[in-house]
């Protein structure tokens, strides 16, 4: 009879910067979860992308949101420089990364032939987007928001109520009122 052999486990990380987390990204994360022993959810800084949230705000709604799922293998962990370098110190041999249509392919491609060839250790795994996400992006939902629009289709209930307490209108000093945002 043939020896067992060991398990070692696989730990994935998901990288984004979730600004705000979207459905897309919940379903990306409940799928990932089944594929790996570990899933680290990571929350890039990414000051350049100009975030609407700080990184700790943002952590905090990726954890709400991943409570949801019931899942005790997922963790969520900030990170700030080069992805590879995280997944080497997290352990992580797989990156997650989710593609809504072609143009992402192109740019995640690209991306994953670079990452192995600084870190061949990790594979670089693509999930495709649920049809009912694939034209979600955290952009569109702030812009939406930002404009009085409900985003209740895109986000979580709770989450659409941060964008909504980041977006209401500042109440002027001196009694006038704010008419908000103005289309013209």
């Amino acid at each position: 009879m043939a020896a067992a052999m060991p398990k070692s486990e696989r730990i994935g990380l998901y990288p984004g910067t979730f600004d705000p987390i979207t459905h897309g990204h919940m379903d990306i994360i409940r799928r990932a979860a089944h594929m790996v022993d570990w899933l680290i959810i990571g929350v890039a800084k990414n000051a350049g992308k100009s975030p609407l949230f700080s990184p700790v705000e943002r952590v905090k709604m990726v954890q709400r949101e991943v409570k949801k799922l019931h899942n005790t293998n997922i963790k969520v962990k900030p990170f700030d420089g080069l992805l590879v370098k995280t997944a080497q110190e997290m352990g992580a041999s797989v990156l997650i990364r989710g593609l809504r249509g072609i143009g992402d392919f192109e740019y995640e491609m690209q991306m994953a032939a670079i990452n192995r060839q600084l870190y061949p250790e990790v594979e670089t795994i693509f999930l495709m987007a649920c049809e009912g996400t694939q034209f979600v992006a955290s952009r569109h939902v702030k812009e939406i928001a930002s404009l009085g629009g409900k985003v209740i289709a895109f986000v979580s209930e709770d989450t659409a109520a941060d964008l909504a307490r980041r977006y209401s209108p500042k109440k002027p000093r001196g009694g006038a009122k704010s008419r908000g945002p103005q289309l013209i």
